[in-house]
């Protein structure tokens, strides 16, 4: 994420320090960054904008926007807004690119959390056109205003989130379809190909230009409340993991790190996935 980030502000004139703790991913900046301009038809040499440092107070210093891409655990990214809060100047944005943790969680521990904002990019970030801008109750509104003003100008769709709830938005969305999608599996209705399968097409094929509001509204809403009626009640509701995902973790069966999930993975396998995944985006993106 913070390579694909980086590459996007870089494509558009901007300046970029990175840091990352660790050495080799340090090296493989460079490379990575070329690689991602060269796939979405930039300069490469744009890449040239990208410096990479060794610490995060060097690669933050006089900074005027900052978003931190670290792993998805609370105390990390809470650590790194106090150490961020310390190293930049009063008036730098720190946005962090959490995908479901609230944005309060993160700056919890800052007396002044006025410029800690959510922005949320999507993978991959340099192509996928959304990022949620989310407002907490300690965040100045200025500073969502001025980090939307800048996602607008490198190209990217923001969207203003005014609640800081876990998931935000999209993400809620999509693991409320997740979890209905391993409980089908889990109760045996069906098996995960034909999941997918029925998702891939039916409304898969058309929720990029006829999103559900849309939908019920064009079809009625008085057909939506009928139909509600009837399936809302037999969903699944559970607050809690489902017990096949729990066990597959439990098992080992990671997904494609570990060669079995719901799927049987080979590494050739997830590389086709991966590329039939970018050709489709480069495709309805027209990159």
């Amino acid at each position: 994420m913070g390579n694909g980030i980086a590459a996007v502000f870089a494509a558009h004139g901007h300046p970029v320090r990175l840091f990352d703790p660790v050495e080799p991913a340090r090296q493989a900046v460079p490379a990575r960054v070329r690689s991602i301009l060269k796939d979405i038809g930039e300069d490469v040499e744009a890449a040239r904008r990208v410096s990479v440092h060794a610490t995060l107070e060097e690669a933050v210093r006089d900074a005027d926007f900052v978003t931190e891409a670290a792993p998805e655990k609370l105390p990390v990214k809470q650590e790194l807004f106090v150490r961020l809060a310390a190293a930049t100047g009063p008036d730098c944005i720190l946005a962090s690119n959490t995908s479901v943790i609230p944005i309060t969680d993160i700056g919890a521990k800052l007396s002044d959390a006025s410029r800690v904002i959510g922005t949320h990019w999507w993978n991959p970030p340099y192509l996928i056109p959304l990022v949620e801008v989310v407002q907490t109750e300690r965040s100045d509104a200025k500073y969502i205003a001025r980090a939307m003003d800048l996602l607008k100008r490198v190209g990217k769709l923001p969207v203003h989130v005014k609640r800081d709830v876990p998931g935000f938005v999209a993400n809620r969305l999509q693991h409320a379809l997740w979890r209905e999608a391993i409980s089908l599996v889990e109760t045996g209705v069906c098996d995960a190909q034909t999941v997918d399968l029925c998702i891939k097409n039916s409304f898969g094929v058309r929720i990029a230009v006829l999103a559900p509001l849309e939908n019920a509204d064009l079809v009625g809403l008085d057909l939506t409340e009928d139909i509600h009626k009837v399936i809302l009640p037999d969903l699944n509701r559970s607050q809690a993991p489902s017990p096949l995902l729990a066990e597959k973790v439990k098992k080992g069966e990671l997904g494609v790190k570990t060669g079995k999930g719901f799927y049987d993975w080979t590494p050739e396998k997830a590389d086709e996935v991966r590329a039939r995944m970018l050709r489709h985006l480069r495709a309805a993106l027209g990159k």
